[in-house]
C-alpha cells in the first residue's frame, strides 16, 4: 500500500462503500489484462467491494497450469493420479439436496477420477449423478507441491493467517468437476472475499450485489437453493422475487481469476470439465462486514430460542455455542482472531523500527514486508475500530471475559501505544 492510499483511508471509521446500483442493470465487470498496482486494486475493488476479472496472464507461470492440464486444455487425469492416487477427497453430489447444499462423501481421489472418466465417456451422464470434488484442502495436504502462487492482490489474508497460526484448518481449496457440476446459491463463509482461478475449463457465475438476496427468500425466509429454478417465479413461494435485480452473468475462461467481493451471493456452473483453485479471505477492508455478519447470526439464534431466555441462567452463553455450531465462530474466537492479526502487525512494525528480525513464519514476514508499513498500520487501525465496536456491544459485554484468551481493552491499548511509538520512525502520518 502506498502512502496516498493510507492517508485516504486511515481516517475512516466506517468504510464508505459506494452504491451497488451500477451493477443492477450492468452485465459487465472490469477485466484486468495488464499489470495493476496493489494500491489501485485496493482503492478500486477492495474498499468499494466491487468484483473484477484478471486475465490468464496472472496464472501463466503456475505449475498446475502445465502439470494438471493436457495440451488440449483438458484435465490431465494421468498426471493427477500420479500425484494424488489414494488421497481421500470430499466429493459432493450435485443431483442431491441436503438442506441448502449438496451432500458430501469422502472417497479416494483415484475413485473420483475413475468416475469422471466414465462420466465423460457416457456423454457427461452417470447413474451415480453428477459428482463434484470440492472444498479439498490440497495445499494443506501437500504443502510441498507449490503448484500455484497467491497473487499479491489477495495476499492480505487474515483468515488463512489466523488458521495457519493455529495449524488446524485453512480456507484454500481445489475444485474439480465435470461439465454440468455446479454450486447452489450462497455467500461465502463469514461473508469473506473469495478469489477463484480456473486451471482449465470454463465457469458461468451468477452474482448478486449485497442486499439482493433478501428478495430471493421464500415465504418462510429461506434463501433460494437454485436461482434459475422455475419455482423462483412463483409469487406464492417467493413473494419478492420480482424486486431482485438481474444477476451479473460472467463467463470465466481457463487461466482467468475472478474476484468475488464480500456478501455477494452467487451460483456457479462448470460449462466444461473444470479444475479451479479457490481461496476465501478477509482483511481490514471487510472485517467490519464479518463483524456485522456475526451480529446478525447471533440475533438469528436469539430469536430462535427467545422463549427460553428466562428459564436459563446461561442463555447468552448457549446462544454463543449455537452460533458457533452454525457459523463456525463465536464472539470469543473472533476476539482471539483479532488479537493474532494485531500481534503480528505490532511485531512487524516494532521489528522494522528496531531493525530486528521477526519471530513469526517467514512467509508471513515476506507478505507483510511486500504490503509495507502503511498496510500494517491500516490493519491495526481496522482492528482497533472493530475492538471499539465490540466493547460497546451489549452481547459482547455479557460474555465472561475471564475465559477470553486476551482482554480486548488491553489489546486496544497496545495497538494505540504501538501506533504512537512507531509513527514518527516510519513517517506514517507525514504528508
Amino acid at each position: 500500500m502506498d502512502r496516498e492510499s493510507y492517508h485516504n483511508c486511515c481516517s475512516l471509521v466506517k468504510i464508505s462503500r459506494q452504491s451497488y446500483e451500477q451493477f443492477w442493470s450492468s452485465h459487465f465487470v472490469d477485466y484486468i489484462e495488464t499489470d495493476l498496482s496493489y494500491s489501485k486494486f485496493f482503492k478500486k475493488y477492495l474498499l468499494p467491494n466491487h468484483p473484477c476479472m484478471f486475465s490468464r496472464k496472472f496464472t501463466e507461470d503456475w505449475k498446475c497450469r502445465k502439470q494438471w492440464v493436457t495440451e488440449e486444455g483438458k484435465p490431465n487425469f494421468q498426471k493427477l493420479l500420479q500425484q494424488f492416487d489414494e488421497t481421500p477427497v470430499p466429493v459432493a453430489n450435485c443431483n442431491a439436496k441436503e438442506y441448502n447444499a449438496n451432500p458430501k462423501q469422502i472417497i479416494p481421489f483415484k475413485e473420483f477420477i475413475h468416475y469422471w472418466r466414465e462420466y465423460i465417456q457416457n456423454g457427461h451422464s452417470s447413474p451415480k449423478g453428477c459428482l463434484y470434488l470440492k472444498d479439498w484442502h490440497m495445499s494443506r495436504d501437500f504443502p510441498e507441491h507449490n503448484v500455484y502462487t497467491t497473487p499479491v492482490f489477495f495476499s492480505s489474508d487474515w483468515l488463512n493467517e489466523y488458521w495457519d497460526t493455529l495449524e488446524v484448518d485453512d480456507y484454500r481449496f481445489v475444485y474439480m468437476g465435470p461439465k454440468g457440476s455446479w454450486t447452489p446459491f450462497h455467500a461465502d463463509v463469514f461473508r469473506s472475499y473469495s478469489w477463484s482461478a480456473n486451471i482449465c475449463g470454463r465457469k458461468k457465475w451468477l452474482l448478486y450485489p449485497p442486499g439482493q438476496e433478501e428478495f430471493l427468500r421464500d415465504s418462510h425466509g429461506n434463501l433460494a437453493y437454485d436461482v434459475t429454478a422455475p419455482e423462483i417465479r412463483d409469487k406464492v413461494q417467493f413473494p419478492h422475487c420480482d424486486e431482485a435485480c438481474q444477476p451479473l452473468e460472467i463467463i470465466q475462461e481457463a487461466g482467468e481469476i475472478i474476484f468475488v467481493p464480500s456478501g455477494w451471493h452467487h451460483q456457479v456452473y462448470n460449462l466444461e470439465d473444470t479444475i479451479s483453485i479457490n481461496h476465501n479471505w478477509l482483511n481490514g477492508c471487510n472485517v467490519d462486514i464479518m463483524w456485522q455478519f456475526l451480529q446478525n447470526e447471533l440475533s438469528a439464534v436469539q430469536r430462535e430460542i427467545e422463549e427460553w431466555r428466562n428459564t436459563m441462567d446461561s442463555w447468552h452463553q448457549h446462544c454463543q455455542v449455537i452460533m458457533k455450531s452454525c457459523s463456525g465462530i463465536d464472539y470469543g474466537e473472533f476476539a482471539t482472531f483479532l488479537k493474532i492479526i494485531a500481534d503480528n502487525r505490532m511485531s512487524f512494525l516494532s521489528s522494522c523500527s528496531e531493525n530486528n528480525s521477526s519471530n513469526y513464519p517467514r512467509h508471513l514476514s515476506e507478505t507483510l514486508a511486500t504490503l509495507g508499513l502503511h498496510h500494517a498500520a491500516f490493519d491495526l487501525q481496522r482492528v482497533a475500530h472493530i475492538l471499539e465496536c465490540m466493547l460497546c456491544n451489549e452481547d459482547f459485554k455479557r460474555l465472561d471475559h475471564s475465559t477470553l484468551s486476551s482482554q480486548p481493552e488491553s489489546l486496544l491499548q497496545q495497538i494505540r501505544e504501538t501506533m504512537l511509538s512507531t509513527r514518527g520512525q516510519h513517517s506514517l502520518y507525514q504528508e
